[in-house]
């Protein structure tokens, strides 16, 4: 029989980033609040832990950053505006980012890298099993990945991460994990973890990507963590440790992920993003896609 584990409700969102791949854009402005088409990153990511029944959001933050706390909170001038206006379908966009969860805000301070980053959240998050989600991986919403992370360590304890296939030529870009099948064919058990192999090295073509649901023991490794490649302390490490180590919190499984992802994190993935989301909008879709497609052949 499956042992049940506690359920899960909180979710950590690290957003302290400097966002220098998008300079002069976020001199000023934090990347995560980047339109994609119009839309803030960040809000997207907000909406997929709640669409996976994490409605308690803590986002690490840093200087620069009160623009992401201003958006998920209320606008009363805005909406005041708005409703004399008569104008309700833009009052009802205003509103639903204030409306989404019950939002938090830890500054990191100092930029020590992810593993420091999800140790700020220790306070906040306690004994308990929470998620991680990175801005700069957005997942489609027809693809309920967290959801079913979530699902797996609710089953089996210890922590999830999210995999993907990658070819050769990019795992130097990613945390790689070496894994052994289970019944699940969606599922991967994690034997170890190497941040940005080089081809030769790497244990497989599993590359982790932004999304993670860990055992609260994560905090007490990562306490003990020296920096790694870059001089940061790196999760990926601290997931190896409970890799090789299952008395520790637990076993760590992977959820292959096969559907659709829009990496907001490089300029072009970006626009690729935008183009992608915006030809699939009920409202924009048509208009749009026949631009496009004149534009091409015009191009060619």
């Amino acid at each position: 029989m499956t042992q049940s584990h506690p359920r899960i409700s909180k979710a950590v969102i690290p957003a302290a980033g400097l966002g220098t791949r998008f300079l002069p854009a976020t001199k000023a402005t934090p990347k995560e609040m980047l339109p994609v088409v119009d839309k803030p990153a960040i809000q997207y990511v907000v909406e997929e832990a709640v669409s996976a029944g994490l409605d308690d959001v803590l986002m690490i933050t840093g200087r620069n950053k009160r623009p992401l706390e201003d958006h998920f909170d209320r606008n009363y001038e805005l909406e005041s505006a708005l409703q004399k206006k008569g104008d309700a379908a833009r009052l009802a966009k205003v509103q639903e980012s204030s409306d989404l969860a019950t939002m938090h805000y830890v500054r990191q301070g100092d930029p020590k890298g992810l593993g420091h980053a999800v140790l700020c959240a220790a306070p906040h998050v306690g004994q308990e099993p929470f998620a991680v989600l990175l801005g700069d991986d957005l997942i489609d919403p027809r693809d309920p990945l967290l959801k079913r992370m979530v699902e797996i360590q609710e089953q089996h304890g210890g922590s999830v991460i999210a995999l993907m296939e990658v070819a050769p030529e990019q795992i130097h870009l990613y945390g790689c994990a070496a894994v052994e099948p289970t019944d699940d064919g969606d599922v991967v058990k994690v034997t170890g973890l190497v941040e940005k192999p080089d081809a030769v090295d790497a244990p497989s073509h599993y590359a982790v990507i932004g999304r993670y649901v860990l055992d609260p023991h994560i905090f007490d490794i990562l306490r003990q963590t020296e920096p790694g490649r870059g001089g940061e302390i790196q999760l990926t490490d601290a997931l190896q440790q409970l890799a090789a180590d299952e008395k520790v919190g637990g076993p760590v499984h992977g959820v292959v992920f096969k559907g659709r992802r829009y990496d907001t994190g490089d300029r072009g993935d970006y626009l690729r993003a935008i183009v992608r989301l915006a030809c699939e909008r009920e409202d924009l879709g048509p208009d749009f896609r026949t631009w496009l497609r004149s534009y091409v052949a015009e191009e060619m």
